[in-house]
């Protein structure tokens, strides 16, 4: 078979089964969890890369036809997905905005003036265009590992943490491979066997992402709402059951809330969850357990920033520091900066710390605010 080599047909072959995993996880995604930001961007990202499969194997990447826009479009956003994709699945922080569908749109809009107006075999790079869409790809992949490996040790849900390595490695590898090999391969072009083996990365990548995602609990990847979690458990109330290990485990909730509330260790710089762990005499893993399981929390940041903020609360609605400058009680509530602080606070009252204080000190002095330790940890003040 002269006209179709061995490579070629492997290329296709393996092309096809990729793109139709893909389609098939975006399916399941979009149908079952769709009203979850990380389920939207998990499809679109599955989509773009089968796009990314079919627009770039050979024989189809040169071709100018209507209908190849669309695919070179849902390709071309791929690296801006999936660093949308990470923030919303590790951050825990992400709320859709309108500019990130501006960003979106320009992506795939120079994708397409690269594409018809440009000559299909310059290479990536050879001109402004192609270099400024390559460097923008290679960009995003680098940012969207960043904030994944800045917040992996805070991370309490075991999926997700579980989840991280492979995933991020999965995709930034094949975002900065595609972005790179564009500088050396001339577009539309590339061997035989280069392309082959670029098609065997796209079904392994959609192998290695979808298992995990069969594996894992939705409670664990998909919130219905950016941001939004389980309601964090009182701490002065019996536990939810789970079998033998509530006798002990309140035991260690007790523990915890002295050293919260009464030790105040969330007052320390570079409180982590190794150093808490220490000081409870458990293994890490364990500590995450107990706080996300019992106590609903997926972030260990969140979960210090709850009694910060409670301390806080209760300096701002005190008449006798109303002259105490805001940026003393963060510091002293053991925020590092003002910054921070004010996210914080307002992500967690409504307010700024200054609306905050001048509500609360106008405030009839006959109904006195809950202390940090008479509240239960995570109960809402």
């Amino acid at each position: 078979m002269p006209d179709f080599p061995v490579p070629a047909m492997l290329d296709y072959a393996l092309r096809a089964a990729a793109s139709v995993l893909l389609a098939l996880l975006a399916g399941l995604l979009l149908r079952g969890y769709s009203r979850s930001v990380v389920a939207r961007l998990g499809g679109l990202l599955a989509i773009g890369v089968a796009a990314y499969a079919i627009c770039s194997a050979p024989g189809i990447a040169p071709l100018r036809t209507w209908w190849h826009a669309p695919l070179l479009m849902l390709a071309a956003g791929n690296a801006f997905v999936f660093w949308l994709l990470a923030r919303a699945l590790f951050v825990d922080a992400l709320r859709l905005r309108i500019w990130h569908g501006f960003a979106w749109a320009t992506f795939a809009t120079g994708a397409l003036i690269d594409f018809y107006l440009f000559d299909a075999g310059m290479r990536a790079g050879a001109h402004p265009l192609g270099l400024l869409l390559a460097a923008g790809r290679v960009g995003f992949a680098l940012a969207a590992v960043a904030p994944v490996l800045a917040s992996w040790r805070a991370d309490l849900v075991e999926g997700r943490r579980r989840l991280r390595g492979f995933i991020v490695a999965a995709i930034a590898s094949h975002v900065l491979v595609d972005a790179l090999s564009g500088f050396a391969v001339p577009a539309g072009v590339p061997p035989p066997v280069l392309s082959a083996l670029s098609a065997a990365g796209l079904l392994a990548m959609a192998l290695l992402i979808s298992w995990p995602l069969l594996r894992i609990g939705a409670e664990d990847l998909f919130e219905p709402v950016a941001g939004s979690g389980p309601a964090p458990r009182p701490l002065g109330r019996e536990p939810v059951p789970f079998g033998q290990a509530d006798a002990a485990d309140a035991k260690l909730i007790g523990a915890l809330q002295r050293l919260m509330t009464v030790e105040r260790v969330q007052r320390g710089e570079g409180l982590t969850i190794g150093v808490l762990a220490v000081k409870m005499g458990l293994p890490e893993y364990r500590l995450r357990r107990l706080i996300n399981q019992r106590l609903g929390y997926r972030n260990f940041n969140a979960f210090i920033n709850f009694y910060r903020i409670e301390e806080a609360k209760q300096a701002l609605a005190d008449s006798s520091q109303a002259d105490v400058p805001v940026l003393t009680i963060a510091l002293d509530a053991g925020f590092q900066s003002l910054g921070p602080f004010n996210r914080a606070f307002k992500a967690e009252t409504g307010l700024t710390p200054t609306d905050y204080r001048r509500l609360h000190l106008a405030a009839p002095a006959s109904k006195p605010l809950k202390s940090p330790e008479t509240s239960g940890i995570g109960e809402p003040m």
